[in-house]
């Protein structure tokens, strides 16, 4: 399969490619490692410097960490979505008098997906990358209502309710996907300053990657094997309790840790941080099956008007998110006038500094074991923030099983 030739032609002609990829015997791991991760990867880097370097140009651009765990993310969620919805198309089929098919299921998805990728690529030119998502995302529906009845054998007559069934899920996907997304901002990941920059191409460990992407891939058969034994004892319960299992597994990367419970993590913010009493703490354990996560927030002031935030989150179901993170050997810097910020890797832990030139807003973070996120940020020297962020005892939480 020749990656340029394909999405040409699936998004040029579409009719007869759809003819070509049904007779096709593509492997999962191909599939994904040959056409999703370079489409949706290329579309990821132009967004990358559309955000957060030529959108300067016009005064609106993000900070380089945050467009860069957003780079991440939308690369991780292009898999987990090509996963989930192929779940649900191959679940859906025999509804529609179509042929269960899970290899096809997933084909159906990663190709239809096709023109959000590449028309995606114009996201490099900040005014263009809304108007892109937009065509991108009607042309992808157009492919999919191609081809459903192609792949699934669905007949010509079901092949519309079937798409709008599919549009409704993907929809509700999408939603459960950047509500889960937020939640990583707010808990820590991007709220943790981002992690900055990306080594060099040579410099990650592809066997490492390819392999854990294969267990990744074995993980997801297996949820699907669960679903399928569910659907056939025609219990709700469990075809639900299958299937948010399998939305588990496909969101933490197939690397679900059950977090910490709360009482194990309040130790982490102590009444007195960075020379401040505390003035507040909040707790919250929260998310779905094989996909929760823990954080406590606490902070810090004086009636001086110090004040600083302490964040201690482990990420749990999150931690395959991370993983991906910790693959790409993440590290960089930059400075201006008024900022400066560096990511690097020390030993296993990544850490981030963000320092203000202007008696602004200073933060420290530190990712331990690619899943807890311990975050410093306030009006505190940048110094006093992290050694107190290493008074927390970080070994002690690394090691916490």
């Amino acid at each position: 399969m020749n990656l340029i030739e394909r999405a040409k032609n699936i998004i040029i002609t579409p009719k007869t490619e759809w003819d070509k990829i049904a007779g096709e015997a593509t492997p999962t791991q191909q599939l994904i490692v040959g056409y999703v991760l370079p489409l949706a990867g290329a579309a990821a880097v132009a967004g990358f410097i559309g955000s957060s370097i030529l959108a300067g140009l016009f005064g609106g651009a993000i900070g380089i960490g945050f467009a860069l765990i957003g780079a991440i993310i939308h690369v991780v969620m292009a898999v987990v979505s090509v996963f989930v919805l192929g779940f649900i198309i191959d679940a859906l089929a025999p509804t529609f008098s179509g042929t269960k098919n899970f290899e096809q299921a997933l084909k159906v998805t990663a190709y239809s997906y096709t023109p959000a990728w590449v028309f995606g690529l114009l996201a490099i030119i900040p005014l263009l990358g809304s108007l892109a998502a937009l065509v991108g995302g009607l042309y992808g529906i157009y492919l999919l209502y191609l081809g459903l009845p192609k792949l699934m054998k669905a007949p010509q007559e079901k092949s519309v309710p079937y798409l709008i069934v599919v549009i409704i899920a993907a929809i509700v996907l999408w939603a459960v996907i950047a509500m889960l997304s937020m939640c990583v901002v707010g808990g820590g990941i991007i709220g943790a300053g981002g992690l900055l920059g990306q080594r060099a191409a040579h410099e990650i460990r592809r066997e490492a990657a390819s392999a854990r992407l294969e267990e990744y891939g074995r993980k997801m058969e297996e949820a699907n094997k669960k679903m399928e034994a569910a659907s056939k004892t025609g219990d709700p319960n469990k075809q639900m309790e299958a299937a948010m299992g399998a939305l588990g597994t496909a969101l933490s990367g197939g690397k679900g840790v059950e977090p910490l419970q709360l009482d194990q993590l309040k130790p982490y913010a102590p009444e007195k941080f960075a020379g401040l009493p505390r003035t507040d703490m909040k707790t919250e354990r929260s998310g779905v099956t094989g996909f929760t996560v823990a954080q406590v927030q606490a902070r810090y002031g004086d009636s001086a008007g110090k004040d600083v935030q302490l964040e201690v989150m482990d990420t749990g179901g999150m931690a395959g998110l991370m993983g991906f993170a910790s693959w790409m050997g993440i590290q960089g810097e930059r400075e201006d006038s008024s900022h400066r910020e560096s990511t690097k890797r020390e030993g296993s832990r990544i850490v981030h500094e963000s320092v203000s030139k202007t008696g602004g807003r200073n933060e420290y973070t530190v990712v331990l074991a690619d899943r807890f996120v311990v975050s410093a940020k306030g009006n505190a020297d940048i110094g006093a923030l992290k050694s107190s962020v290493a008074s927390l005892d970080l070994g002690k939480l690394e090691s916490t099983k």
